[in-house]
């Protein structure tokens, strides 16, 4: 894996394989997003169809042959592809268009590590990218190819060097590991004091650039970083946010966003913080209401909570951006219920930028928090003023 400084810009062709399954972006758009933010600039893409991925070039002879005319023609210095490719995938076309080729896991990785800004959240992408690194090991030693090893060496060539380097990443690895291990264990004592002071946990989850960050800035009156741009924040932010229709102030998170096709290296890296997701007592769903694919976006969201057991924990649905939205797709009301796994879920329409519509969540916020607070052993804490909102 070739990582490069944000600031120096590589002129990249960008390919998608279309091999029939769902999801298939034809157009690249959201890989053309990633590697703008990458610092990448894309220089043309290439959609073809195959039935099943060829073995040794991912898509074929003819087709890798057409890419790297393509990518001479255009003074192209980097193969980007939307789909994973093998250790094997990767090295033969290397060779076959001779310039460096990624995938969008590779891709992925890029950002976080440029984005991370926490210990946490570095010790996070470090780990999901040694585990990325540790299946290429035999593409960065070519250079070895002419060394033999000493009396009594079986193997082929520059096997002592991998072997070497092998070890050395499956020690870092652990040590990463035992560093998160033990952020985890401060997580969990701070999830612990605020469970003890009786603390509503609500946790901002979302397809990434849904605006997030925006609508906890605008809920807490934070300054926490956010940019129209795909994964503008990787750290957990936490604020108490005053609630005062129901006279008390609740616990709000803003985690990660979620992206099609997450490495699973990531999903298990930031354990830690998607961990804020399955304690929290109610999910904000935020959606980009003017995404034409949000319901795409909407859908592997909740593959992701599922894959880290946080399908169950209630969820209001904030359908964000209403601002951006064409006249023709404008709701009718500022709130209703939508369809999510076969159950009825509250959504509320507003844009977190503009400020519309922030009013109307802080009182089903509220809402929500009083009647937890009923339902909590010692009952209600404090009285519940009669406009709070249902």
């Amino acid at each position: 894996m070739t990582s490069r400084p944000p600031e120096l810009s590589a002129r990249t062709i960008l390919v998608g394989v279309d091999l029939g399954l769902p999801y298939f972006d034809s157009t690249l758009d959201e890989l053309g997003q990633l590697a703008q933010t990458a610092g990448m600039e894309p220089v043309a893409r290439l959609v073809c169809k195959r039935r099943a991925p060829d073995a040794a070039l991912f898509v074929g002879t003819g087709k890798a042959d057409e890419i790297k005319l393509l990518a001479q023609s255009l003074g192209a210095q980097e193969i980007l592809f939307d789909q994973s490719l093998s250790p094997g995938q990767q090295r033969n076309l290397e060779r076959c268009l001779e310039m460096p080729v990624n995938d969008r896991t590779f891709l992925i990785l890029e950002i976080f590590a440029q984005r991370a800004r926490s210990h946490e959240g570095k010790l996070q992408v470090e780990l999901a990218r040694l585990q990325y690194l540790s299946t290429r090991l035999v593409r960065r030693w070519s250079h070895l190819e002419r060394q033999r090893g000493g009396i009594g060496t079986r193997g082929g060539p520059g096997e002592t060097q991998i072997e070497l380097d092998r070890r050395m990443i499956a020690s870092h690895i652990k040590r990463t590991k035992e560093q998160l291990d033990k952020v985890k264990r401060q997580r969990q004592t701070q999830r612990k004091q605020r469970d003890r002071r009786g603390a509503f946990n609500i946790s901002l989850i979302g397809y990434t650039n849904a605006g997030k960050s925006t609508l906890f800035n605008a809920l807490v009156k934070a300054r926490a970083y956010a940019a129209d741009q795909l994964f503008a924040t990787l750290d957990t932010t936490t604020r108490q946010l005053y609630l005062g229709d129901a006279g008390r102030s609740v616990s709000l998170s803003d985690t990660v966003g979620f992206i099609r096709d997450l490495p699973h290296g990531l999903v298990d890296a930031f354990q830690a913080t998607l961990q804020e997701a399955v304690d929290a007592d109610l999910l904000l769903h935020v959606v980009d209401a003017s995404n034409p694919e949000f319901m795409l976006q909407i859908e592997q969201v909740q593959r992701v909570l599922l894959e880290i057991g946080a399908d169950k924990v209630p969820q209001i649905l904030v359908f964000n951006k209403v601002d951006a939205m064409p006249a023709s797709r404008l709701p009718l009301q500022p709130a209703d219920f939508f369809e999510l796994d076969g159950q009825q879920t509250p959504r509320i329409f507003l844009s977190a930028q503009a400020g519309t519509g922030i009013a109307q969540l802080r009182a089903q916020l509220a809402q929500a928090a009083a009647d937890a607070a009923v339902l909590a052993p010692g009952g209600l804490q404090s009285p519940v003023p009669s406009g709070a909102a249902s």
